[in-house]
C-alpha cells in the first residue's frame, strides 16, 4: 500500500470512528449526564493518545509548552464545543448534527478575519454565503415551533462557532507547539471539565452504559490518532474531500440503528452546507481538483 493510499484509508477510518462515537453518545441517551460522557470520552481517549505519543518519543518531553494561555483558550472553546455537540447529537438525527458541524470552516472565515487579520478571498466569502443559506434552509421549518429539534439546531450552530474559535487558536498554536501537546492538553482539560460536573449529579450507569461510555473514548481517541497519522502519509489537500464521507456514514448509521430518515429540509440544506465548507476551508476548494489534475498530467508526460 502506497503512502498516499494509506493516508486516505486512515482519513476515511477516522471519519467512521468519529461517527461511531456520535452514535454511541446517542445510544447512551439520558442514562448518563453530559458531564459523564465528556469525562469518559476524554479520559479514556488519553490512554491510546499517551501510548501513541510515547511510541513517537513525544511523551513526556514533547509536552513542553511556551504558550499555556493559548492552550487555555483553545481548551475552553474546544471543551465547550464538546458539551454542545454531544447535546446536539442527543436532540437531532446524527446526519443533521454532523451536517451542522460542517459549518465550522464557514464560520472560521469570519473569525480568522476578525482575530487573525486574514483577508478572505472571494471564494471563501461565497462559501460563507452558501453555508448560511444551508443553515437557514434547515432551520426555517422549525421557526414558530417549540420543538426540541430547534434547540438542537441552535446547539449545532453554537458547536460550529465554538469549533471555529478553537481552530483559530490551534492555527495560532501550531507555530510553536507540537500537535501532540495540543491534543494532550485538550484531552486533559476536557477530562477535568467533565469531572467538574460531578457535584451536579451523575446517574449510576449500568454495565451496558459503562461499555458505551468507554466506547466513546476509545472511538474518539482512535479517530484522532488515525487522522493525525493520515496527515503524515498524504497532503491535507488530497485528504480533504474524504472528510465529507463522514456525512454518509452518519446517514447510514442513523437509518440503520436509529430509524432516522433524512427529511426534505436536510436534503436541501446538506449540499449547500457542504459546498460552503468546501469553498471556505483553506485546505479545500476547487484548487484541490485542479492540483490533482496537474499532477496526473505531469506524471503522464514523464
Amino acid at each position: 500500500m502506497s503512502g498516499e493510499t494509506l493516508g486516505i484509508t486512515l482519513r476515511i477510518l477516522s471519519g467512521l470512528l468519529f461517527t461511531a462515537m456520535a452514535a454511541l453518545v446517542k445510544a447512551i441517551g439520558d442514562t448518563a449526564s453530559l458531564g459523564q460522557i465528556v469525562f469518559f470520552r476524554s479520559a479514556v481517549a488519553m490512554v491510546p493518545l499517551v501510548i501513541f505519543l510515547w511510541l513517537r518519543n513525544e511523551f513526556p518531553q514533547g509536552l513542553a509548552t511556551r504558550r499555556p494561555f493559548g492552550h487555555l483558550a483553545r481548551c475552553a472553546m474546544g471543551g465547550a464545543a464538546m458539551f454542545t455537540s454531544f447535546a446536539a447529537v442527543r436532540l437531532l438525527p446524527i446526519a443533521e448534527a454532523t451536517m451542522l458541524f460542517y459549518l465550522s470552516p464557514v464560520m472560521l472565515v469570519v473569525l480568522a478575519s476578525l482575530m487573525l487579520g486574514e483577508r478572505p478571498i472571494l471564494r471563501r466569502w461565497s462559501g460563507l454565503g452558501l453555508g448560511v443559506a444551508g443553515a437557514v434552509m434547515l432551520t426555517a421549518p422549525q421557526f414558530g415551533s417549540q420543538s426540541l429539534e430547534l434547540f438542537g439546531i441552535a446547539l449545532g450552530l453554537l458547536t460550529a462557532a465554538l469549533t471555529a474559535g478553537a481552530l483559530v487558536q490551534v492555527r495560532a498554536l501550531t507555530s510553536s507547539e507540537s500537535p501532540g501537546a495540543i491534543a494532550f492538553y485538550f484531552a486533559l482539560a476536557c477530562t477535568g471539565a467533565g469531572l467538574a460536573t460531578l457535584p451536579f449529579g451523575w446517574p449510576e450507569p449500568d454495565a451496558a452504559t459503562y461499555l458505551l461510555l468507554v466506547g466513546t473514548g476509545l472511538c474518539g481517541g482512535a479517530a484522532h490518532i488515525a487522522m493525525t497519522v493520515s496527515f503524515r502519509h498524504a497532503e491535507a489537500s488530497l485528504l480533504a474531500p474524504f472528510e465529507y464521507l463522514t456525512l454518509l456514514w452518519a446517514m447510514i448509521i442513523g437509518v440503520v440503528f436509529f430509524a432516522e430518515t433524512p427529511g426534505a429540509a436536510f436534503l436541501v440544506a446538506a449540499p449547500l452546507v457542504i459546498a460552503g465548507a468546501v469553498l471556505a476551508s483553506p485546505e479545500m476548494g476547487l484548487r484541490i481538483f485542479w492540483r490533482a489534475r496537474r499532477l496526473r498530467n505531469a506524471k503522464r508526460s514523464q
